[in-house]
C-alpha cells in the first residue's frame, strides 16, 4: 500500500477544514470524500452533485490507513477506497465504528508473471510474492488456492497467513512484500499476486494475469468495495443523495470507462453489506 508523508495529507485536509469546521456534513458545508488514486468517476459525481445542490470535495490519500482515521475523526464525511475485509480488520484493530453505505465494485485479484505464461508453467519451488497486509494477503492465498497451487485451512478465513497453508504439492515459496511493491517483485520472483488497483497503477491489465479470482463469485463478497461513513450517519440525507448520484447512469458509465472493464459494478443492499462486515469484524486475524 502506498506510503506518503503525513504532512502532505495534513496540508490537503487543511485546505478544506477551516471553512467547514469539524464536520462538513452540516448544512452549508461540503461533503468531503476520502479516496485513493485519481479515478475520474469522482469528478463526474462532484459535477452531478453540484447540479443537485450538494458541494462535494474529494480528498486524496496515499496511505490506506489514513482515510478511515480521517473519517473516524470527523475530518471527512465519506470514504471510498476499501473493501469489506479491509474495513472489518480496521474496525477491529482500532475500535472504530465505520459502516458501509453502498457497494461500488469488485475488482479481480490476479497472479502475474513476467517469466511464465501460465500457472502450469510455474516451476517446482517457484517463489511467489504476495501482499503482506492481512486482508490482501489472505485473499492472495485464496487466489493461489483457486489456481491449484496450495491448499489453505478453511478455518483461517479471509485473513489467512502462509502458516495456514496445509498442502503445497509444488513447494511454492511464499514471499510477503508491501502491496505496493508486488509489481516490482515480479523482477525477482516467478510470479506475484497483485490487487487490481496496484496492478492498474503499474500498467498491468487484469487480462495479462495468468490467473485471477472471479469477482462475481460468492467467495469474493468480502472484497466488495464500498462507500463508507461513520456509524450514526447512515441516514444523513445528503450522504444518501451522494449514494443515489453514484448509482446514476452518468457516474456508472465513468466507472466502467475508467476501469477498462477491470472492475465489476455491484449493487448490494446496505443490510447485506453490514451483515458481511459484522461477520468479518468478528473473525480472528
Amino acid at each position: 500500500m502506498r506510503r506518503a508523508a503525513a504532512t502532505s495529507l495534513a496540508a490537503a485536509l487543511a485546505v478544506l477544514l477551516p471553512a467547514c469546521g469539524p464536520s462538513g456534513s452540516g448544512a452549508g458545508g461540503p461533503v468531503r470524500i476520502g479516496i485513493s488514486g485519481a479515478d475520474p468517476e469522482w469528478d463526474v459525481l462532484a459535477d452531478e452533485a453540484r447540479k443537485q445542490g450538494v458541494d462535494v470535495k474529494t480528498v486524496t490519500f496515499d496511505d490506506y490507513q489514513l482515510p478511515n482515521k480521517a473519517l473516524a475523526d470527523g475530518d471527512i464525511e465519506l470514504n471510498a477506497f476499501q473493501h469489506l475485509a479491509f474495513l472489518g480488520k480496521f474496525n477491529r484493530q482500532h475500535g472504530t465504528r465505520i459502516v458501509p453505505l453502498a457497494s461500488t465494485s469488485v475488482a479481480p485479484m490476479g497472479l502475474y508473471s513476467l517469466k511464465h505464461a501460465s500457472v502450469a508453467a510455474l516451476p517446482d519451488g517457484a517463489r511467489i510474492a504476495v501482499p503482506n497486509d492481512p486482508s490482501n494477503q489472505g485473499r492472495a492465498l485464496l487466489v493461489l488456492q483457486a489456481a491449484g497451487l496450495v491448499r489453505v485451512a478453511e478455518k483461517a478465513g479471509v485473513y489467512a497467513t502462509p502458516d495456514a497453508i496445509t498442502d503445497n504439492p509444488r513447494h511454492i515459496v511464499i514471499t510477503p512484500v508491501d502491496a505496493q511493491q508486488t509489481p516490482r517483485a515480479l523482477q525477482d520472483t516467478a510470479a506475484a499476486v497483485i490487487n487490481a488497483g496496484v496492478a492498474e497503477q503499474a500498467g498491468y491489465d487484469v487480462r495479462r494475469a495468468i490467473f485471477h479470482d472471479d469477482p462475481r463469485a460468492a467467495t469474493t463478497r468480502p472484497y466488495v468495495n464500498v462507500i463508507a461513513a461513520r456509524s450514526g450517519d447512515e441516514d444523513d440525507e445528503r450522504l444518501r443523495k451522494i449514494v443515489r448520484i453514484y448509482r446514476s447512469p452518468k457516474v456508472q458509465e465513468a466507472v466502467r470507462k475508467s476501469s477498462g472493464g477491470a472492475r465489476y459494478v455491484v449493487d448490494i443492499p446496505r443490510a447485506a453489506l453490514r451483515s458481511e462486515l459484522d461477520r468479518l469484524t468478528r473473525q480472528e486475524g
